[in-house]
């Protein structure tokens, strides 16, 4: 188990409500949520399908903001900034994996992964090399130049954690990142976020339903019907080994 930081708070939610307005009815998503995630830990958020996962998702990776309470990003209060300052933080502060890896099906892997420096205005030869840089990290050097039509399901997962890892995040956010593999490149991923968090000293924030991927998470939140019914330190950690992922 990595033992070795205690950094602070990275991300804070203090008293988030979140509601959405259906009809003539007020459905609340998540209740009264306040946790922290420390910097440089590996959380997992974990509940069955309707518990507020999605929800919590969006709040903590800052693409939406709270009904009430508040939501600290690197000691900055989200609901107090500008979209375009939020955005430029988040971009800076945050990269994202995606189930369905989100990705752009008429660019190749290296125009997927360099687009979000390209936004971000990164110089293009400084661009160019970070992109080429975290493609080779994530083993498709080879294959920079095929569209996601010509990638298997792993391959294109790597791609979309290529993306994510192209501004140097200090928070990896993954949304039941194997939910779409087959249990070899399921097991691939999780290397890789496990590595990412071991060995690059990321914040690696994991949302999923199953509590076997769970198990290499350093920390649990546990969410039910948009509460947060537990949040622990994972005793049982382990890495990644063959055969682990089903």
């Amino acid at each position: 188990m990595n033992t070795k930081r205690k950094q602070g708070a990275i991300i804070r939610l203090q008293s988030v409500w979140k509601i959405y307005n259906m009809g003539e009815v007020d459905v609340p998503a998540l209740r009264d949520v306040s946790v922290d995630i420390e910097k440089g830990d590996f959380v997992a958020i974990i509940g069955a399908s309707g518990s507020g996962k999605s929800t919590m998702m969006n709040l903590v990776g800052c693409l939406d903001i709270p009904t009430k309470g508040k939501i600290f990003l690197k000691s900055q209060d989200i609901t107090s900034l500008a979209e375009s300052d939020l955005a430029a933080l988040r971009g800076k502060t945050i990269g994202f994996i995606f189930q369905l890896y989100n990705l752009l099906p008429n660019m190749t892997a290296y125009d997927n992964v360099i687009l979000p420096l390209e936004l971000q205005d990164m110089p293009e030869q400084a661009a160019a090399e970070r992109a080429k840089k975290v493609l080779d990290m994530v083993g498709l050097s080879r294959f920079m130049h095929h569209r996601p039509t010509q990638l298997s399901g792993g391959q294109q997962q790597r791609v979309s954690i290529a993306r994510s890892l192209a501004g140097n995040p200090e928070i990896i956010l993954a949304d039941e990142p194997t939910g779409a593999l087959d249990s070899v490149t399921g097991r691939e991923v999780i290397e890789m976020l496990y590595k990412l968090w071991k060995d690059e000293g990321k914040t690696v924030i994991m949302v999923t339903h199953d509590l076997n991927l769970a198990r290499y998470a350093n920390t649990h939140v546990e969410l039910k019907d948009g509460k947060i019914t537990r949040i622990t330190k994972n005793q049982n950690q382990r890495k990644p080994n063959k055969g682990d992922i089903k």
